[in-house]
């Protein structure tokens, strides 16, 4: 299950194709695209810290262009690269963080909207932010092992708009009731998809990873196992 539709996805990317173009056309490079629109989001997270949730949303929803146009004019120019790769992954987890902290920030210091639920929404921030981190590291370390885990309620397109949407067009209505629910919503689901990718990966390996019964057959005597990891660092994160 998705929360974003495929028909919805699909419709973004045709409505921004001429903006892709044009920034071929004008050899716009992808990574700048990239830290431009990182810069809007840590902005748009700054905003909300300081309590205008209304207008940071209207500024993530206009920054969330950039998240998808970068690969949009690396695969239309051809300059698409390995590090270019690397470089929108690390700044897509430097946004996330600004963007869940500044919330985190909003409930910890915001006076008006302080009560006996601001240190619950604080973890319920944190919890998020951790979960979205995690979708991305399962993710990256399954691709290290050679397998696509892109599975999950709760992928980067979607998180970006449950950041970004509800915000601008809600703000901090019912006294912010609905922020609440939206926090509540992306960090559950966030930790829904990290179960999800757990198992995938586990389905996928568990079978590789067990011995047959003839190797046991074939094998007189296993060898003793090594008192220690001569290289521990080679085993990854």
């Amino acid at each position: 299950m998705k929360i974003l539709p495929d028909w919805l996805k699909n419709g973004y990317l045709r409505l921004i194709d001429p903006v892709a173009d044009w920034c071929v056309r004008h050899r716009v490079h992808p990574n700048t695209i990239t830290v431009i629109g990182t810069t809007c989001t840590v902005i748009g997270g700054v905003v909300y810290g300081t309590g205008h949730i209304s207008v940071g949303g209207f500024f993530l929803g206009l920054t969330a262009l950039f998240d998808v146009l970068d690969g949009m004019v690396a695969r239309k120019s051809g300059t698409a690269s390995t590090f270019g790769a690397f470089l929108d992954s690390t700044l897509d987890r430097l946004a996330d963080g600004f963007v869940l902290g500044g919330l985190a920030v909003f409930y910890a210091l915001n006076t008006l909207h302080h009560s006996w639920a601001s240190v619950p929404m604080v973890v319920m921030c944190l919890l998020g932010l951790i979960g979205s981190f995690l979708t991305s590291y399962t993710r990256a370390r399954a691709e290290a092992l050679g397998i696509d885990a892109k599975v999950g309620m709760l992928q980067r397109p979607e998180r970006v708009v449950l950041l970004s949407v509800p915000q601008a067009f809600f703000g901090l209505a019912l006294n912010g009731v609905v922020l609440a629910i939206i926090i509540v919503v992306l960090t559950v689901t966030a930790w829904i998809t990290v179960y999800q990718r757990v198992a995938f990966v586990y389905r996928a390996t568990v079978p590789t990873d067990a011995p047959s019964s003839s190797e046991h057959e074939q094998s007189p005597a296993a060898a003793p196992a090594p008192a220690f990891d001569p290289h521990p660092l080679l085993k990854g994160e």
